[in-house]
C-alpha cells in the first residue's frame, strides 16, 4: 500500500494519503478534536469559553477540510486516539476494510 505523509497541499493535511486511490486518513487526538462521546474529551474547567469555543472550531474545521476533501473525490476516515489505544486490532481492521473498500461507485 501506497501512500504518502503530510499531505500539505490537500486540504485539512491529512496524516496519511494516496492521491492516485483518492483516500485520506486522519489520525485525530480526541482531546484536540474535541470526539464525541470520549472521556478524553472534556473542555478544561479552567478559562472554560476560550475552550469551549476553540474546540467548537476546531470541530467545525474538520467537517469543512473532510467535505472538501470529499469534494475532491477522496474517502476519508478519520481514526481516533482512544480506538487505537483501547482495541488497535479493531482499529486495524477499521483501516483495512477502508483501504480494501476502493473508490465509491455513483
Amino acid at each position: 500500500m501506497r501512500y504518502r505523509l503530510q499531505n500539505r497541499d490537500l486540504p485539512g493535511s491529512p496524516d496519511f494519503a494516496n492521491r492516485k486511490q483518492r483516500w485520506a486518513v486522519f489520525a485525530h487526538g480526541c482531546f484536540w478534536h474535541a470526539h464525541p462521546g470520549c472521556a478524553r474529551a472534556t473542555i478544561p474547567k479552567r478559562n472554560h469559553e476560550f475552550w469551549a469555543t476553540k474546540l467548537a472550531r476546531n470541530r467545525q474545521r474538520d467537517a469543512e477540510v473532510v467535505a472538501a476533501l470529499e469534494a475532491e473525490g477522496f474517502r476519508v476516515l478519520t481514526i481516533w486516539a482512544c480506538e487505537v489505544e483501547r482495541d488497535s486490532d479493531s482499529a486495524r481492521r477499521a483501516l483495512e476494510v477502508f483501504l480494501r473498500s476502493g473508490p465509491q461507485e455513483t
